[in-house]
Formats: structure tokens, C-alpha cells, sequence
């Protein structure tokens, strides 16, 4: 199996555990020390740092019941690209649009850096304002 396989085969397991919230299965490609930027301006927006805060980010999408469906995916020896639809089932307003990822794999395998790029970004940053709410203040200041 070429290095390009094994990378295409990682993405391919994140996905079938994505698409049963297999948050275990998820942790298993990435590394503890990822960053997985979220582009847009809403609450769940910006780089997740660490398999925790990647999971618990999966946690919220998972409320809203976001699918995904591969649609390409292509490899060199430190990235995999990827294409898929992307789109909810639950809540106020829908998302249903294409999404890339850009994802790096270390030198021991692991994914360690994603970055999300969406084909619709308005349309996400509604969904989330509409159907996530901040906490009050002062809870919501860190």
C-alpha cells in the first residue's frame, strides 16, 4: 500500500466514524496536538486546538446532525484534499453545501492540521447564529 493509500484510507475512516459520531473513531487519525481551523463568524468559528477541542466541536455539529458525503479525494506525500457535501438535518434554517479540507498527516501518520474551507460561508454562519447560543455574560468571557 503506497503512503498516498494509507493517507486517502485515514480520511476514509474519519468520515464512516463522522458519520456515526464515532468520536473514538475520529480520535483514532488524529494527532493530540492538532489544530483544525473553522473558517466563518460564528460561535464555533476558529482553530480547535487539541483532539479534545476537535471532539467536543464534533459534539455541537453533531446536535445539529450534520452529514457529509465524499465526494473526491486526492493525496500527495503530506496532504490529503478532500470534497464533500456537507449538510444538516436538524435545527432552525439548513446548511446543504461543498466543503474542501485541507488536511496534513505528520511524520507519525497522524493528522495534525485540517483547515475547513466552505463553499457557502454565509450560509453556515447563519445556521450557527440561528440555532447556537452564546453563553450570558460573564460565563461566556474566559
Amino acid at each position: 500500500m503506497s503512503d498516498k493509500t494509507s493517507k486517502i484510507d485515514a480520511i476514509n475512516k474519519f468520515f464512516a466514524a463522522y458519520a456515526t459520531y464515532d468520536l473514538d473513531g475520529m480520535r483514532a487519525v488524529l494527532a493530540d496536538g492538532i489544530e483544525w481551523t473553522i473558517p466563518g463568524r460564528h460561535p464555533l468559528s476558529g482553530i480547535k486546538h487539541g483532539v479534545e477541542e476537535v471532539a467536543a466541536f464534533f459534539t455541537q455539529l453533531g446536535k445539529a446532525g450534520f452529514q457529509a458525503e465524499p465526494l473526491f479525494l486526492e493525496a500527495n506525500e503530506e496532504y490529503v484534499v478532500d470534497i464533500h457535501r456537507g449538510w444538516t438535518t436538524e435545527g432552525t434554517g439548513k446548511v446543504d453545501t461543498t466543503w474542501a479540507l485541507v488536511w496534513h498527516f505528520n511524520a507519525e501518520g497522524k493528522v495534525d492540521r485540517v483547515i475547513n474551507l466552505s463553499g457557502d460561508q454565509h450560509q453556515m454562519d447563519a445556521y450557527v447564529w440561528n440555532n447556537y447560543t452564546l453563553a450570558p455574560l460573564p460565563d461566556r468571557l474566559a
